[in-house]
């Protein structure tokens, strides 16, 4: 098969007349960013709370925070975002749906609800396995030390538990970066779906992807690199931290 390479269609105009492909990939960048940080914020508070809730001493809010993640970690990504996008307007009172329709950056919210939930299970995973990894002594010795249940998770659990899974939480991180490509689904002009449309007009297939693919790589590894120096500051002496620290460094 013959194929035209064409490496200066970056600095063509786009069909708009106005920006060049390479501006159509560079907002998409930026929507990419923006639903990737959004959903991260929600699905890191979403996670901590539901993962301190597993680790409760009263067995209901386990059972809660145990169907919190079933629920949003075995229905695919994909059927979430449609359920969000097509479903929830339809399900919602009639004047709250058309408003939720309405919003000028409706694909935009709910990709960010859909990543926020979605990933706020998996974080609650890993929440859950940091405060169950340490020593059991440490939650007494708190409470013995005269702090409230809620006083030892904020000034002891939490601080050492979210420091031993740092790693994971960098790795769901790099997740909700590469799966708000599914966003395109619903209308989002995200990277990918920004890499489709160059093609789409273009008809430069390989350019327009090897040009997203190698955005994504530089994305993530500055993330990789950022979450490396988080660990090593945040790394305590003498705990499982400091030596996942120290093999990170070697």
């Amino acid at each position: 098969m013959h194929y035209n390479w064409n490496w200066r269609i970056f600095w063509e105009l786009s069909p708009d007349g106005v920006h060049t492909y390479w501006d159509t990939l560079l907002s998409g960048l930026a929507w990419t960013l923006a639903t990737s940080l959004a959903g991260w914020a929600m699905a890191l508070a979403l996670g901590i709370a539901v993962g301190t809730l597993r680790t409760a001493p009263n067995r209901w809010l386990r059972r809660l925070a145990i169907c919190w993640v079933e629920v949003f970690r075995n229905i695919p990504l994909l059927v979430q975002m449609f359920l969000w996008f097509f479903v929830l307007p339809e399900l919602l009172p009639r004047a709250a749906g058309d408003w939720l329709k309405a919003l000028p950056n409706a694909p935009f919210v709910t990709a960010v609800l859909c990543l926020g939930f979605f990933t706020s299970a998996r974080v609650a995973v890993q929440v859950a396995a940091g405060i169950n990894a340490l020593a059991g002594g440490q939650g007494l010795a708190a409470l013995a030390l005269g702090l409230s249940r809620a006083q030892a998770y904020r000034y002891v659990l939490l601080p050492l538990g979210l420091r031993i899974v740092l790693p994971p939480l960098a790795s769901e991180f790099l997740n909700i970066i590469k799966n708000s490509s599914v966003a395109l689904t619903i209308g989002l002009m995200e990277l990918t779906a920004s890499a489709r449309s160059m093609q789409e007009f273009s008809f430069q297939f390989f350019e327009a992807f090897a040009a997203a693919t190698v955005i994504y790589v530089i994305a993530n590894l500055i993330v990789v690199a950022g979450m490396t120096l988080l660990e090593r500051r945040l790394a305590l002496p003498g705990t499982l931290g400091e030596a996942q620290g120290a093999r990170r460094a070697a």
